[in-house]
């Protein structure tokens, strides 16, 4: 995988192309950003053309606008975006800079033969919104912090564009033991694995692998080239084994209204 270049694709794919359901695309000349419609989400920055001339003014810009429809917003800085202190600006000016992930993606022209067997686990594909609850209580267990956000939010991806989600879990004894969902954007080369969540008792049994398989599976039949993972530093490991490889690092920096 040659870095640079799969890091222009993404950046024109995944940053500057990239539309979400319940969100209105926006294109100024130094970001594009992304308002929520829904009416229960935020705000979020994908792209930024900055340098040392526009920067502060683009983010005061920025901060306004969205104050005006009062509405949060994230700022996802890239660890190689311009100028190279722009997370260090926005910490400065009141956003709140959370933890670093790991941007990784798998080429599935080089996948291992490993995400290609047959899955032996119990995993189903949940298509109905009132089965959302298994994976809300999942999601609850693991990361022990209010995740009342799953339900609706992929209750409301399966009820409006249930060909952009794909949500699993595994089950053992006919209980709730890992999910995971995959998210694939329109006319996309890309596909986005998200909530890869173990319960504490059921892991080191190959759950999370046989999540990372037929997600691999379905993303391949559906003809999509790349899968990316926003990886914690727990994923990361377990990810680079079966060829995901770092393409940056990246940061969510936060704006509340509040921080005015």
């Amino acid at each position: 995988m040659n870095k640079s270049q799969i890091i222009a694709l993404y950046d024109q794919d995944q940053r500057k192309d990239v539309a979400y359901p319940n969100m209105r695309r926006e294109v100024t000349p130094n970001v594009v950003r992304h308002i929520d419609t829904s009416g229960t989400g935020e705000g979020i920055i994908t792209y930024s053309q900055l340098n040392e001339a526009n920067v502060e003014d683009t983010v005061r810009e920025q901060v306004s606008y969205f104050a005006s429809i009062g509405q949060d917003f994230e700022w996802k800085v890239y660890d190689y975006d311009r100028p190279s202190d722009i997370k260090e600006r926005l910490g400065s000016y009141g956003f709140m800079v959370e933890e670093a992930e790991a941007l990784v993606v798998l080429d599935l022209e080089d996948a291992p033969e490993t995400l290609w067997q047959p899955v032996r686990h119990n995993v189903q594909r949940i298509l109905d919104p009132e089965k959302l609850a298994d994976v809300q209580t999942i999601e609850q267990q693991v990361w022990d912090e209010d995740v009342s956000w799953v339900a609706h939010f992929l209750g409301s991806a399966l009820s409006n564009y249930p060909e952009q989600m794909s949500v699993y879990v595994v089950y053992i004894n006919e209980k709730a033991a890992s999910a995971a969902w995959t998210y694939f954007s329109e006319n996309s080369q890309f596909a986005s694995l998200w909530g890869g969540a173990t319960i504490s008792g059921y892991r080191k049994q190959g759950l999370y692998t046989a999540l990372l398989a037929i997600r691999a599976q379905e993303a391949k039949a559906r003809q999509v080239r790349y899968l990316t993972v926003d990886a914690s530093t727990m994923s990361r490991p377990i990810l680079e084994k079966f060829g995901f490889e770092m393409i940056a690092y990246t940061f969510p920096c936060k704006w509340k209204l509040k921080s005015q």
